[in-house]
């Protein structure tokens, strides 16, 4: 666990600057915002559907996804989260929060006031711009997701979210996009993709006999990019990573 107020919110100060350029005194506001940091294990809810949180919800370490549960118990899972990113912005701002955060791995975040977070994004004007640029960008990926689940086959629907994570791996410099671990197992990846664990199963056996990727237990390995890509109709634009910065964080996704 990181001691340091200052060093505590690097990650989130890093993804920020990827989206507005930040002077010194918008960088040492956002590394001085008041939070308590938590660590949670893989499964723990971190904002609960319905609930209103009094504070949002900044990863530090570890991985985290967004969630929905229908009347009938099935889970759709609608984004995968890396640290930095604030995983609940929507809901801190909107009042009561429309769908779940779970941790994925073992969890580091930092819990700051909603309260401060609305005073800094007013007093602070390229701050609250970053931070509206985040929901955008989250806003697009939904928007992705939603195409991926409705329009695309089983191939397709995990080859686009095995680049998808590779890409944003590469951009946050926590992996290369040729060889990553992924942390999700056949019942996650299917709940991503609308899918059964079954077929989740059976596609990526066909995507490795196809020589699109390699597996060993987590790890993915892609020798053809290109082909991957092509196979799972990844067009990365709409992650928007084209003109931002690249911070480099170099842990492994546990945490260890």
């Amino acid at each position: 666990m990181l001691d340091s107020p200052c060093a505590a919110l690097a990650p989130l100060l890093k993804k920020l600057e990827m989206w507005a350029p930040l002077g010194e005194p918008e960088q040492r506001a956002v590394l001085a915002l008041p939070h308590t940091v938590r660590r949670l294990d893989p499964g723990q809810t971190i904002v609960w559907e319905g609930e209103r949180p009094a504070h949002a919800c900044a990863l530090l370490w570890g991985y985290a996804f967004r969630q929905k549960v229908a009347g009938n118990g099935a889970r759709q899972i609608l984004s995968i989260h890396m640290p930095g990113d604030m995983v609940d912005l929507h809901n801190a701002l909107l009042g009561a929060a429309d769908h779940g955060v779970q941790a994925l791995t073992r969890v580091e975040a930092a819990f700051i006031p909603v309260d401060a977070v609305r005073a800094l994004a007013f007093a602070m004007p390229s701050v609250g711009m970053a931070l509206w640029h985040e929901t955008l960008v989250d806003g697009s990926i939904f928007r992705e997701w939603m195409l991926n689940v409705g329009r695309r086959d089983a191939r397709a629907r995990i080859a686009h979210l095995l680049c998808e994570f590779a890409v944003r791996l590469e951009a946050a410099g926590l992996g290369e996009r040729s060889r990553y671990e992924l942390p999700m197992t056949q019942e996650q990846l299917a709940d991503a993709t609308g899918l059964t664990s079954v077929h989740v199963n059976r596609t990526l056996k066909g995507l490795e006999r196809d020589g699109l990727i390699e597996r060993t237990i987590r790890a993915i390995s892609t020798a053809n990019w290109h082909d991957l890509a092509r196979a799972g109709d990844f067009q990365p634009g709409y992650l928007h990573l084209a003109h931002t910065s690249r911070p480099q964080l170099t842990r492994g996704f546990d945490g260890g």
